[in-house]
């Protein structure tokens, strides 16, 4: 039976913490628009600040999806599984706000992740998520599955970019200053990193 929680902590903190993968679903406010629903990994680039905000690194990609959808409407909801052990998914609704690198919250939020240096990924933007609805169901059909390791191939992609480099990165990319479906994504030209 699934259960409501009023705050991220405890057992429920600890079992988002412990998670390698979680999800991000969003959407534009449109219904002929494109639902966006994206995996999230690399230990340590999650963060629990309080019991009801969450902060994840958002790093370089393909697509700015998430950042589009939450400039227009802030929606998004967060899910993690439980791969190993007793068989468990919790869902995350709430408000989500992308805070990019000129934004003066940012050196401060980067500190809630220590173990990320954030020069070897591209870091885009910080996106704080206010949590509104938390939930636990249970996770029975969900698959065993082993957590090996982290894969490196980020990191030694867009170690090696720098301010310049990583702007004309994005500006050639089809969906990053502008999502799928014409909303504004990443702000171009790339504010300069301070980390």
């Amino acid at each position: 039976m699934g259960k409501t929680y009023e705050r991220v902590d405890g057992r429920l903190r600890t079992f988002i913490e412990e998670q390698p993968v979680f999800f991000t679903a969003t959407a534009p406010l449109s219904g002929e628009g494109t639902v966006n629903l994206s995996p999230k990994g690399l230990r340590g680039s999650l963060a629990v600040l309080d019991p009801h905000t969450l902060a994840y690194l958002d790093f370089a990609g393909s697509n700015a999806e998430t950042i589009a959808h939450l400039r227009e409407n802030g929606r998004i909801t967060l899910m993690w599984c439980a791969f190993q052990g007793p068989p468990n998914i919790v869902r995350v609704h709430g408000r989500g706000e992308p805070v990019f690198r000129d934004d003066l919250r940012f050196p401060a939020l980067l500190d809630h992740f220590p173990d990320i240096d954030p020069r070897r990924h591209g870091l885009r933007a910080v996106i704080l998520v206010h949590a509104e609805l938390i939930r636990d169901t249970c996770g029975y059909a969900v698959p065993f599955m082993t957590y090996d390791e982290d894969r490196d191939l980020h990191a030694r992609r867009f170690a090696r970019e720098d301010d310049d480099s990583l702007d004309a990165y994005f500006t050639k990319k089809e969906h990053v200053a502008e999502s799928i479906d014409g909303l504004p994504g990443l702000p171009l030209p790339l504010p300069p990193a301070t980390f």
